[in-house]
């Protein structure tokens, strides 16, 4: 490991997403011994995007591989710890990367939400990661480490505590402001389109459990959010358009942990939208818009006419959008014996681009810099199962992100 000429290479530097990491790490790094270089298809992108980084920027390293080019990028890896990828759909351009990081034995980190492709991926390549040393950790961006990291610092509070973990938690998303990227929204369409051609995958998308270890030992039937009150936060409750994903990483990681948290462990999550009568209309019309968007996006010709409304891969919010945004999730834990906890996750910037970049960065240099080959082995890990409190010390000193005990 010593030997690698960098401890991170971001592939897709000139992505949308990939723009807002290497400008982080431009700044983060700044007169410090990391070394880093930024990756992609295009030399002459890549080139001008570093001209616009300024002062300093001339010696990050540049190297040109395509996502298709399987030489190129075990080239790419054989220099680098650990590869950051931001070239989504990753259904549709994200298996080469981790077919060639599992075969060289490189760590990987990425930001997809797509978990039909994320079941893929651990099915073809759990074994062979194992065998190699590589570690393979997704949903390193909004979706999911403030959930999963949350329900992790929620269980070592209550462990503390109580002396036990909480069987049932609760995700509640209290404010948020953010944009969408066309990068996200294609990834979204893309694992719609999937679903609505395959009934197989509609069923695995079903399923709760679907990323767990085909030999868990979960059992509880978990809840899905439509329109409800929440009796403990004293609101009305819509669903949360990324509870899909960020669930089933939850799970996977309570059954990663041996099923830590209980093998009847439960988890939702959902919107607050308030306590009046206007609170259950607002969530009654993000729930009627939600089911619409996906029934659009699901339909042919509804589909392609979201498409030429909605922003397109490369474009996203401003920057000056990115850093008025953020957001607030209140987690609520409760014990067998009914023992209960409130904690806050709370991040500055837009959620999913600002802040994701910054979470993102964060876990590609704990991946690289405190996290040990002997004390995580190769695999397939989620983010709390392989950073622990390591990821949640470093996103509340460089992330702008505060984990709290609300009582």
């Amino acid at each position: 490991m010593n030997s690698k000429q960098f401890d991170i290479v971001v592939f897709g530097a000139s992505s949308f997403v990939g723009q807002i990491l290497c400008r982080y790490l431009h700044q983060h790094l700044a007169g410090t011994v990391t070394a880093w270089a930024m990756a992609g298809r295009s030399e002459s992108k890549l080139k001008h995007f570093r001209a616009e980084l300024g002062k300093g920027a001339e010696s990050i390293e540049i190297i040109v591989a395509d996502a298709k080019d399987e030489a190129a990028l075990a080239r790419m890896c054989q220099q680098t710890r650990v590869v950051v990828s931001t070239v989504g759909p990753y259904a549709l351009y994200g298996e080469p990367l981790v077919k060639v990081c599992v075969e060289t034995g490189t760590d990987y980190c990425d930001l997809t939400g797509e978990v039909q492709w994320i079941r893929r991926m651990i099915a073809r390549y759990e074994q062979a990661a194992k065998e190699s040393g590589a570690r393979i950790v997704h949903c390193c961006g909004f979706d999911s480490i403030p959930s999963d990291m949350g329900v992790y610092f929620l269980q070592q509070q209550a462990d503390q505590q109580f002396g036990s973990h909480c069987s049932k938690v609760k995700m509640r998303v209290k404010s948020l402001k953010g944009g969408a990227s066309g990068g996200t929204i294609a990834s979204m369409i893309n694992v719609v389109k999937e679903a609505a051609a395959d009934p197989d995958l509609r069923t695995e998308l079903a399923d709760p459990y679907s990323i767990c270890p085909p030999d868990h030992q979960l059992k509880a039937k978990q809840h899905a959010i439509t329109v409800e009150y929440d009796e403990d936060l004293k609101s009305w409750v819509a669903p949360f358009i990324m509870s899909g994903i960020n669930t089933r990483v939850v799970h996977r990681s309570n059954a990663l942990l041996t099923a830590a948290y209980g093998t009847d462990f439960s988890y939702d999550e959902g919107l607050l939208t308030g306590d009046s009568k206007k609170g259950r209309g607002r969530a009654r019309r993000l729930a009627w818009a939600l089911d619409m968007f996906m029934l659009g996006v699901a339909l042919r010709p509804s589909r392609w006419l979201l498409q030429k409304f909605l922003p397109k891969p490369g474009q996203g919010p401003s920057p000056q959008a990115q850093e008025k945004g953020y957001f607030d999730l209140l987690f609520v834990g409760r014990t067998a014996s009914g023992q209960t906890l409130h904690t806050k996750v709370h991040g500055d910037r837009d959620p999913g681009y600002g802040a994701t970049g910054r979470m993102l960065g964060q876990a590609a240099l704990c991946l690289a810099q405190d996290v040990s080959k002997s004390e995580k082995a190769g695999g397939f890990w989620t983010p709390s199962t392989i950073f622990a409190d390591k990821l949640i010390a470093r996103l509340e000193q460089h992330a702008d992100l505060r984990f709290e005990v609300l009582g």
